[in-house]
């Protein structure tokens, strides 16, 4: 038994987005979970996810969630916030490790700071549309007002790499935060993994009394409190490895990973959607 909950505590956990955007929460579990190994899986071939149909979305996710299973992870995160809101109970189904989304953990900590306050979320068009976070904040506090607004055009602003003052970025930050400018909320979800490389310019434009909230570090907090409460939870002087598939290039993915993570990237490989489509097939028929 020992043995076991030994081999156990030694899986990774793996980590998936549409691209590059899931860093963001990768480099928070990190610094939480130091002696853990990660994979990661970034979909950067078919991203944005966001300006998908639901069911595309369910259908991308359940091949991630396949390919990432051939490594047998103790944890699986969803760190994209689309596929949270739209396949969430289809992963779990499929999946024999411990599934854990975004949308939640940010909800409760949403509650926890706004107090009575409203919560604003911004997110991608699949996010927003699904209704998720409304839904989740509803589930702890029915009395609290949840203002949303799709922002599709900021993922591949932040995938070019443009700054946070640069005039296109101010630009279309200002007409996606115009509705929430007005309603100051006290409280901004940050409803997608990109969009915490923009924080500095958005907290410009929404003030000091709105709080920006970035879900890494609430989902860092359920994977780690998941990990201790089994058992499974690694305690090692080094950190741990991290390997890293992206099924666009492997050069671009650990060119721009660096701004997300905050280090180079050193062990990244190309993995084609073929093969995810093939690791999804598999998942089904089995």
């Amino acid at each position: 038994m020992a043995a076991q909950a030994e081999t156990a505590a030694a899986s990774p956990i793996g980590v998936f987005d549409s691209g590059l955007g899931g860093l963001t929460v990768l480099r928070r579990l990190r610094q939480h979970l130091p002696g853990e190994d990660f994979i990661y899986l970034g979909d950067s071939a078919r991203v944005p996810y966001g300006t998908k149909s639901p069911e595309t979305v369910r259908r991308f996710a359940l091949e991630d969630v396949a390919f990432l299973s051939r490594f047998a992870p103790k944890v699986v995160v969803v760190a994209c916030n689309t596929a949270s809101a739209v396949a969430l109970p289809e992963l779990r189904a499929r999946s024999a490790a411990k599934v854990v989304g975004v949308v939640r953990p940010a909800a409760e900590q949403a509650v926890r700071i706004a107090g009575a306050g409203p919560i604003g979320v911004i997110g991608t068009e699949a996010t927003i549309a699904s209704d998720a976070h409304r839904k989740a904040v509803a589930a702890i506090d029915g009395r609290i007002e949840v203002i949303t607004v799709a922002a599709p055009l900021l993922v591949p602003i932040v995938e070019e790499g443009r700054p946070q003052d640069d005039p296109v970025v101010l630009s279309v930050l200002s007409d996606y935060l115009r509705p929430l400018q007005r309603c100051r909320p006290t409280v901004l979800v940050l409803g997608c993994t990109h969009y915490p490389l923009l924080a500095r310019a958005v907290g410009k434009l929404m003030g000091p009394e709105t709080h920006l909230l970035d879900p890494a570090e609430a989902v860092a907090e359920v994977v780690e409190q998941h990990l201790r409460q089994r058992g499974l939870l690694r305690q090692r002087r080094h950190e741990g490895a991290l390997r890293c598939f992206s099924t666009d290039t492997a050069e671009r993915f650990a060119g721009l990973a660096r701004r997300f993570l905050g280090h180079e990237v050193d062990d990244v490989q190309w993995v084609g959607t073929d093969e995810l489509t093939g690791a999804g097939r598999e998942a089904v028929e089995a």
